[in-house]
């Protein structure tokens, strides 16, 4: 059953008691509250919930295509995407020649209402969202970051938010640590490529991840060591219906989507005759 925003807090722990099972989409901490409630009466939980997925680029991947992908990735639906890439982590030695691409693609972006096929960012769902955005992107630049895009609260009555973009980040703000759920990409630079899988893994998140390289059986190696439920070559975090979806880490346990999916709300039973 579907338990719709509509409830009340009491009516909402009701039907998780009243049911089998339960699936949750949304943040972290509503989803440990309701994982405990589920918990405490042996009620079967799946749970998706944040992310903060990295897109990692190698010395070897095609430049262009990689802002492209990184920046629809980022900014689709105005950056409140679970799924979405909000960690670009590129190597020191491609960030000078990626970073102008990526901004390129970002001052392409059109804010606008969300019925007009011409907008490509639209606002943010509510005011207070926009505004808990926007002060993770004052905690940044307080540590030092660089903001190199972005970063203010337009005047207007819609809760737009510019495409922003952060580089130079300190590990000790708040953006390091927690989702950034709205129009803010982070641009991480690494070292080589070990480091760049080392600061993909430094999240509490899992949900998912992307790496752009021009070898493509090199990159197996690196899936491999990344701390998510899916990986992606070439390819920004997606979704698709024939395969399973889920995270690791802060973004939950269990599978939605295909076969797996169902099997989540499946009780096995076991049948023998002698």
């Amino acid at each position: 059953p579907l338990i719709g925003a509509w409830l009340s807090h009491e009516d909402t722990l009701q039907a998780i008691e009243d049911t089998d099972a339960m699936a949750f989409t949304g943040s972290t901490h509503t989803g440990r509250l309701l994982a405990a409630h589920a918990g405490k009466h042996l009620k079967k939980t799946v749970l998706e919930l944040g992310g903060s997925n990295p897109f990692i680029i190698l010395p070897d991947a095609d430049m262009q295509r990689a802002a492209i992908d990184a920046c629809y990735s980022r900014f689709r639906d105005a950056g409140q995407s679970c799924n979405a890439a909000k960690r670009i982590v590129v190597t020191q030695d491609i960030a000078e020649q990626f970073i102008p691409l990526f901004l390129a693609e970002c001052a392409k972006l059109q804010t606008g209402n969300p019925k007009d096929p011409n907008t490509t960012l639209a606002p943010l769902h509510r005011e207070d969202l926009r505004q808990s955005v926007h002060e993770q992107v004052q905690d940044a630049v307080a540590h030092g970051a660089q903001c190199l895009s972005g970063g203010y609260i337009p005047e207007g009555e819609s809760w737009f938010y510019p495409a922003t973009v952060l580089d130079q980040i300190n590990p000790n703000c708040r953006v390091w640590h927690e989702e950034v759920f709205g129009p803010v990409a982070m641009i991480l630079r690494a070292d080589n490529p070990d480091h760049a899988v080392a600061l993909a893994n430094d999240t509490p998140f899992g949900l998912g991840a992307c790496i752009y390289t021009a070898d493509t059986a090199n990159a197996w190696q690196y899936t491999e060591k990344i701390q998510a439920g899916s990986v992606f070559i070439n390819r920004h975090t997606s979704s698709d219906l024939r395969l399973p979806f889920g995270g690791v880490k802060a973004s939950g346990y269990g599978r939605e989507l295909s076969e797996f999916g169902l099997y989540e709300f499946v009780n096995v039973k076991t049948y023998w005759q002698k």
